[in-house]
């Protein structure tokens, strides 16, 4: 294994076509770093509004109503099924299909407010719509899934001492689904991240697409995706160590002891530690 990563890096490095130069030239252009304080805005902003929609539409899919359950459930059929390209294209492209956006009274009614579509619904509007709207269905089944993993005897107790099912939810259930909502929530962060990406068909500034401009103009392809790529790298990193920490926080008391942390790990390689002298046996007292 050592030799073959050795002989890749040197492949990689020795290889002119790479370019090195041209990757550390650009690695910290404006151009570049605009795109990617553009990524995080779409990540941060698309990931929030997936959570809080995926909180609510889990407890409707739970309900004991059935048009409210139903309603989640179509909702979540619907965002599911459909890709998430086709759905940036669509919300994009929705000033074909209502030109004005209006708000007023239904069936003719007095109109109170009304704006242009292609005044609102700007492209970076069309992304957040598009990743926020598809990611709250994804999340919707995580925190189903969490929910359902807190024992039903979690719930009885609560009603017990008379909790209503909302702060039985909020209390009772959610601090302890957690544990299990937080692994698959970090996976979904980290796609939606490179998820961003694909808004660059609809004209979105972000890091692949500020990229995709400068290798446009000056044809170096490969060089400009090795920069937006080391950038993805970057981030994934922070975010799955953030990720670490969080489920190491939220997996207190389901362990007698924590994982170590990457730093307690890498000391103990680093440092050696001692051995513990051995104790000597008790006298049988024969």
């Amino acid at each position: 294994m050592l030799l073959l990563v050795a002989v890749s890096i040197d492949s990689i490095v020795s290889n002119p076509r790479f370019e090195w130069d041209v990757v550390g030239d650009y690695l910290f252009d404006d151009r570049i770093l605009d795109g990617l304080v553009l990524t995080l805005e779409l990540t941060v902003a698309a990931m929030a509004a997936g959570i809080v929609l995926g909180v609510l539409l889990a407890v409707m899919r739970l309900s004991p109503n059935p048009l409210v359950a139903g309603a989640s459930g179509f909702y979540i059929w619907l965002f599911r099924g459909t890709p998430v390209l086709v759905q940036l294209l669509f919300w994009n492209f929705i000033a074909a299909l209502y030109p004005e956006i209006s708000i007023g009274v239904p069936f003719g009614g007095p109109e109170f407010f009304s704006i242009q579509a292609n005044s609102a619904i700007t492209p970076f509007v069309a992304a957040l719509l598009g990743l926020g709207l598809n990611e709250g269905a994804y999340m919707a089944e995580i925190v189903r899934a969490g929910i359902l993993s807190v024992d039903e005897g979690q719930h009885q107790a609560a009603h017990s001492l008379g909790m209503s099912r909302l702060q039985t939810m909020r209390r009772i259930v959610l601090p302890q689904a957690m544990r299990v909502i937080i692994p698959p929530t970090g996976n979904e962060t980290i796609s939606m991240l490179k998820t961003t990406s694909l808004v660059s068909v609809i004209a979105t500034a972000e890091l692949l697409y500020a990229a995709q401009l400068i290798y446009a103009e000056n044809y170096r392809t490969i060089p400009l995706l090795i920069v937006a790529s080391i950038w993805y790298l970057a981030l994934t990193t922070v975010l799955t160590i953030g990720q670490y920490y969080l489920e190491r926080h939220f997996g207190r008391g389901s362990a007698r002891e924590l994982p170590l942390t990457p730093w307690q790990r890498f000391t103990r390689i680093v440092v050696p530690r001692h051995a513990e002298p051995a104790t000597e046996p008790e006298a049988s007292g024969r």
